[in-house]
């Protein structure tokens, strides 16, 4: 779904799904990076953050300059679906990371688990990640009230929230933990 070859600008809404947003990731994790990225491609997953980046400063939903946006991801905006940037965007609606709504789109914040027939086109090794990944998914509760005390204090003192997984794990918080301390926090607000 190009926009018109007129259109300058695009509309990006949050797209509610109960379902997916129980149980997914934030585009911007590090779960999407390690499995979704070979699915969609890279500058599809590169897209889809900049969009969820825009609905942080924006949770209601924003216009998006195209030729601003597809430069800033390295791209030309040219008309026609062909085009790179149009081929990013399309792979996104594609693959249910956002949808048509009206003139604009509606963008998933928490991208869903793969599902097996993804699972299959990633390489073995991934695979096998993906399973050990599944398989630790159930957190700890001492780790994960560890994980949600330390992102509670990052919050209130000025931290980004899309910043706290990155910098969760960088602290040495297992990924699960990670990744259910920022749904908490989400959750709670």
């Amino acid at each position: 779904m190009m926009p018109s070859p007129l259109a300058d600008t695009l509309i990006v809404t949050p797209w509610h799904d109960p379902v997916v947003d129980a149980v997914g990731y934030d585009a911007r994790s590090s779960y999407v990076e390690l499995f979704w990225l070979g699915i969609i491609g890279p500058t599809s997953t590169w897209l889809l953050r900049r969009l969820v980046t825009g609905l942080d400063a924006f949770p209601d939903g924003y216009e998006l300059d195209l030729a601003e946006t597809a430069n800033a991801l390295g791209l030309s905006l040219t008309a026609g679906a062909h085009s790179p940037f149009g081929k990013a965007l399309n792979r996104c609606i594609m693959f249910g990371m956002a949808h048509q709504l009206g003139a604009g789109i509606a963008v998933r914040r928490q991208i869903p688990p793969l599902s097996l027939r993804h699972l299959r086109k990633l390489p073995p090794h991934l695979q096998a990640a993906h399973v050990d990944w599944i398989a630790r998914r159930a957190p700890d509760s001492q780790r994960l009230a560890r994980a949600i005390e330390l992102a509670s204090a990052m919050v209130r003192t000025g931290d980004e929230t899309h910043q706290l997984e990155r910098q969760l794990l960088s602290l040495g918080i297992p990924p699960r933990e990670a990744t259910e301390a920022v749904r908490h926090l989400a959750l709670a607000s």
